[in-house]
């Protein structure tokens, strides 16, 4: 029975024209990502970018608070904000927390599967609110979260959808021209399409070959996370594999790097079907490459 393989890669464009300055994080929202924040450490502002009619638009900017140990979190306690694409995973009832968490409170999934790759340890990071009492707080004066004047994060609540919108913390935004996205955009498009069609084919060389040397993974390393792979995932009888709702992301921090979030079903040939989210993060070689360095659910 032939395989064909199906790519939903329904989007809308980064930027409206060639020549437009566009952020440089933001590869790609699909539909189901209507929103995407951008956390700009080194002025203290919270953009947020919606998806329109042209592309991605930032349409709000807020002042915000960051930890007192300043930006680059790395270990528990030391009071700083972790640097990174992260995504919010609920929202909290604040009303019997510290008065010093607002109106509300969204957590984020620090520690992410690069976080983990590094090293990096500690939770707790959220976007919260401040205490009604002491209005405007600081700069640097939280423990290594994101705080927005209640107001504004009231006005934001509604854009904060879990397990959806992610939130890149970084030092300074860079806008680039949005042809440089677009080619960005375009060969991470071409190497997740490889990435699926290969474990379509049942091309397990091929398939693994898309894996960095230096790829880790559940504790494993390239060579434990091959044989695996093969006795896993090169054992089954796919029939069919379709990825939709792919978002592009690049790295605040790391030259190179970036993110590609998507919806993976698998349809086997007796008709059964998994669907599960699925991060994997590339990078680029100084040839132009593309390889996954670290992937993770959800």
């Amino acid at each position: 029975m032939p395989r064909v393989i199906a790519i939903l890669l329904f989007l809308l464009p980064v930027g409206a024209d060639a020549g437009d300055a566009v952020p440089a994080w933001i590869i790609r929202l699909p539909d189901s990502v209507p929103t995407a924040f951008v956390a700009e450490t080194s002025v203290a502002v919270l953009h947020r970018f919606d998806r329109d009619a042209r592309g991605v638009t930032r349409v709000a900017e807020d002042y915000m608070s960051i930890g007192k140990g300043g930006i680059g979190k790395t270990r528990l306690g030391d009071q700083r904000t972790p640097l990174g694409i992260y995504f919010v995973t609920e929202q909290l009832d604040t009303s019997r927390l510290h008065e010093k968490y607002g109106v509300t409170a969204f957590p984020l999934d620090y520690p992410n599967a690069w976080d983990r790759r590094l090293g990096r340890t500690g939770d707790g990071i959220w976007v919260h609110g401040v205490d009604r009492r002491n209005g405007r707080r600081p700069r640097l004066d939280t423990d290594g979260c994101i705080a927005l004047p209640n107001e504004r994060l009231l006005a934001l609540e509604d854009t904060f959808e879990p397990n959806v919108t992610p939130v890149i913390i970084g030092t300074e935004l860079p806008w680039v021209d949005a042809a440089a996205v677009a080619a960005t955009r375009e060969a991470l498009e071409q190497a997740v399409t490889r990435w699926a069609a290969a474990l379509e084919e049942g091309d397990m060389f091929a398939w693994l070959a898309l894996y960095d040397d230096d790829f880790r993974h559940w504790g494993m390393n390239k060579q434990e996370w091959s044989t695996f792979s093969l006795e896993t995932a090169g054992s089954r009888d796919i029939a069919a594999v379709r990825i939709s709702d792919l978002l592009l992301l690049a790295d605040p921090v790391e030259a190179g790097l970036f993110l590609a979030r998507f919806r993976l079903e698998i349809v086997e040939e007796g008709g059964a079907t998994v669907t599960a989210l699925r991060r994997t993060y590339w990078r680029r070689s100084e040839s132009g490459a593309l390889t996954i360095i670290a992937e993770d659910s959800g």
